[in-house]
């Protein structure tokens, strides 16, 4: 029987409605919507059910806590730089054979986000991956959507690969302790409890990817040695000498570009045979100054007139020019994180030339470049900056969290020794929740501590490690599952989806929940959909006589595969701008998997767990 609208549901859908508004386009952090989902419940409690205890029961989550725990362990062993060295392994194996340079990509990043968060271990091997395309002579993007797709799918085979598994057996334990007696059967996942299920995604994701996937991807970056071909700087980077007579004799750089109205960036400055770059603000404009200059054609001409400057001939400004005239300098591609602070900002708000002692030459966002008014662009996620700068500024940029350096860069501080250590204290907390001796959220704590008191950390680290956004994301959206089973709101919901089982059988109606919280994955947080969905799949499977469990793992294995839109998963933000996709890309390679994935997972849980009790 339909449940009736009243008030209350009325309410919470409201604040879901808002809240996918608000998700989807962003005028605002996703986490700071989260804080206000929890808010706007509480000061509704009337309606919503949601005592002030509950509202922030969320930050008092066993999810919430082991997620936390996991940021910092998968922290601990990216700073042994045990990935590093295994990606120079995969190399050396590699060489320029395309099909092992895949391989190699999928069966790495897939085998590891098994047992460390999926979006650090992209973050990590990504730029791996970049100088594998790189050496060999393979485009970028052709090895990049397959690193972001191969670690959702690698998240899926163990508890701990991705904060949306734990998160969804957090709340399947609370649904199974408040209804024992319509959700007997619904518990907290233990390690390895769908892994089973996991290797099979695993293996039909990584066929698709190596055969029809493989086919679809597209080369957007083609496979260039010098970067400034890959972003088609030719037309923008020339040289220019200082005449004698010019008004600019004698002033210092940074004045001069301060009274000169072009849109204009001094790279370089080469005076007798020497070459200077960033700091060049101090410096004093001499006769026979050689400037190379980032700008068009048209504002070229104008400077020229202008500034009394004549065009240096027949010379073309290469990535090889800039880094041999200054052996200091280097030409690097830097990625705007998710979550960055810099999201919304411009290069010249940010000060970033200033901050970092360094000179952006060029902004790609997606398979469009930017190259004019670069410094007045809203910095956007995913956008890839083309940076020349000091080997110390690049590190500078690695260690930074708004930042995502996509090539190699060498850490003098990496804490090899410790690698045995930091593997040791993973295997560890795995083994004492995987045996039951320990519940996961203690376990992962105490691996974190001991990653302290070892060394593999310093204290400091520990907060720098913790993606917080994600802590208050969880802690934000985790009342709005308490509102929908209070209300009766999951239960409406559920109603109406049930109402298909009067068409379809229950393993098709479990495909259907599967379908649905795909697509709302993709529009908004993979962590949101499960807590939106799991008590609606729930309260589906009892009115079907179903098996809950297998409903609320078709839920939380679509979640964590959302491969059809940029914005659908953390990773496909990733590599959107240094593989240089379009939109279209996700839903052409993307779509295909998805369907693959819904059948997959569908007939798994059915032949595994079954529908059906």
């Amino acid at each position: 029987m339909v449940l009736s609208l009243t008030p209350g549901i009325a309410v919470v859908f409201l604040v879901i409605l808002v809240a996918l508004v608000l998700f989807a386009t962003e005028p605002v952090p996703i986490d700071i919507t989260a804080i206000g989902i929890m808010v706007a419940l509480m000061v509704l409690e009337p309606w919503t059910r949601v005592s002030p205890a509950e509202g922030v029961s969320g930050f008092a989550s066993s999810a919430t806590i082991t997620v936390l725990a996991m940021f910092i362990l998968s922290y601990g062993v990216q700073r042994t730089g045990v990935v590093q060295i295994l990606g120079r392994k995969i190399a050396a194996f590699t060489k320029d054979d395309e099909t092992r340079q895949l391989g190699a990509t999928i069966g790495v990043v897939g085998s590891i986000s098994g047992f460390i968060n999926n979006t650090a271990a992209v973050a990590i091997l990504m730029p791996m991956v970049t100088d594998l395309a790189h050496e060999g002579n393979t485009s970028p993007s052709k090895l990049l959507l397959p690193l972001s797709y191969a670690s959702m799918f690698g998240g899926t085979l163990t508890l701990i690969g991705t904060s949306t598994n734990i998160l969804a057996s957090d709340l399947a334990a609370r649904l199974g302790e408040q209804n024992p007696a319509a959700f007997g059967d619904l518990h907290a996942f233990s390690m390895f409890e769908f892994t089973s299920l996991g290797v099979l995604v695993s293996i039909v994701g990584t066929a698709y990817l190596m055969t029809l996937g493989r086919w679809l991807t597209p080369a957007r970056i083609p496979p260039e040695d010098d970067l400034t071909e890959e972003f088609e700087l030719e037309e923008y980077l020339t040289e220019v000498v200082v005449r004698g007579d010019s008004p600019l004799v004698g002033r210092t750089v940074g004045d001069a570009l301060a009274d000169i109205d072009f849109d204009v960036d001094l790279v370089q400055l080469v005076r007798g045979g020497q070459s200077f770059a960033e700091p060049l603000g101090p410096k004093e404009i001499q006769a026979d100054d050689i400037f190379a200059v980032r700008t068009d054609r048209d504002t070229l001409l104008d400077l020229i007139d202008a500034e009394g400057l004549a065009l240096v001939p027949n010379v073309d400004v290469t990535e090889e020019e800039l880094e041999t005239a200054n052996e200091e300098r280097n030409l690097v591609e830097v990625v705007v994180a998710p979550r960055s602070s810099l999201m919304g900002k411009t290069l010249a708000t940010a000060n970033f030339r200033e901050r970092y002692d360094a000179t952006v030459l060029a902004l790609r966002r997606g398979p469009e470049f930017i190259r004019k008014r670069m410094d007045h662009a809203e910095l956007q996620v995913g956008d890839t900056l083309l940076v020349y700068a000091t080997p110390d500024s690049i590190s500078r940029l690695n260690v930074n969290r708004d930042f995502i350096v996509a090539q190699e860069v060498e850490r003098p501080d990496y804490r090899e020794s410790k690698i045995p250590l930091a593997v040791g204290i993973v295997a560890a907390v795995v083994a004492l929740a995987a045996l039951d001796v320990l519940p996961i959220m203690v376990s992962a704590l105490a691996g974190a501590l001991v990653m302290v008191v070892t060394g593999v950390l310093e204290p400091p680290e520990v907060y720098d490690a913790v993606e917080w956004e994600v802590i208050f994301l969880l802690a934000g959206v985790i009342p709005l599952g308490i509102a929908m089973e209070e209300t009766g709101a999951a239960n409406l919901i559920a109603d109406l989806l049930v109402l298909s089982a009067d068409f379809f059988p229950p393993i098709a109606v479990l495909g259907l929940f599967y379908v649905v919280t795909a697509v709302l994955t993709n529009i908004v947080s993979n962590n949101a959909s499960v807590v939106l969905m799991i008590p609606v799949a729930a309260e589906a499977a009892v009115q079907l006589d179903a098996n809950a469990f297998a409903f609320v793992l078709a839920v939380t294995f679509a979640a964590s595969t959302a491969f059809m839109t940029p914005v659908g998963y953390q990773t496909n933000l990733f590599v959107y701008g240094p593989g240089g996709y379009k939109f279209t890309d996700y839903v052409r390679v993307g779509a295909p998997l998805q369907i693959l994935f819904a059948i997959t997972t569908t007939l798994g849980i059915a032949a595994i767990w079954g529908v059906t009790p």
